[in-house]
């Protein structure tokens, strides 16, 4: 396929503590035991990306104690658990894990961003980029993350209904640059 790639493992720990971007993909049941995991290694000013959301309670499954989807989202929740001045993001909600996962694969949707810090959603903006075919949406406040969690369950049920796993939105009328 590619060229020759240096690869390397670490802990989470230790990989929290050298990135500047940490992208958290974890399902909404192992959210808050991950971030308590990893919180020692966060340093001021580090960027969170949260693609976590709570489905499990927007397609049946069991309700969490740990929030209520009617009192936040995984993005706010998710800010509780971080140290000061880490500043989370939610975005990559509402894109296929399939299509992600694969390179070869065009991501013809466009990204939703939520975040109060306006330059870590500009560098989120530059990840989304780097995504052909993908188009960053600023779509306002983190607190806003808790209507597009919720477009992921719908989603989910789109793609079983049509057979497909790639369902994704588009907004339209609105010039990005």
């Amino acid at each position: 396929m590619g060229g020759q790639a240096d690869v390397s493992g670490l802990t989470n720990l230790d990989a929290v503590s050298k990135a500047d971007v940490v992208v958290v993909t974890v399902p909404f049941s192992g959210l808050a035991e991950t971030l308590r995991t990893i919180k020692p290694s966060f340093r001021q000013g580090q960027i969170v990306v949260n693609v976590t959301v709570p489905l499990e309670t927007s397609v049946g499954g069991k309700a969490t104690r740990t929030l209520s989807l009617w009192t936040g989202s995984a993005g706010e929740f998710a800010a509780t658990l971080l140290p000061r001045g880490v500043k989370v993001v939610s975005a990559f909600n509402n894109v296929s894990a399939e299509v992600l996962g694969d390179s070869s694969k065009r991501v013809d949707c466009d990204i939703l961003v939520c975040g109060d810090d306006e330059d870590a959603k500009r560098i989120v903006f530059g990840m989304v980029q780097a995504l052909p075919g993908a188009r960053a949406i600023d779509a306002g406040r983190l607190d806003n993350s808790r209507t597009i969690e919720q477009i992921t369950a719908l989603l989910v049920s789109l793609n079983i209904r049509y057979g497909t796993k790639s369902a994704g939105i588009r907004i339209t009328g609105i010039a990005t640059g």
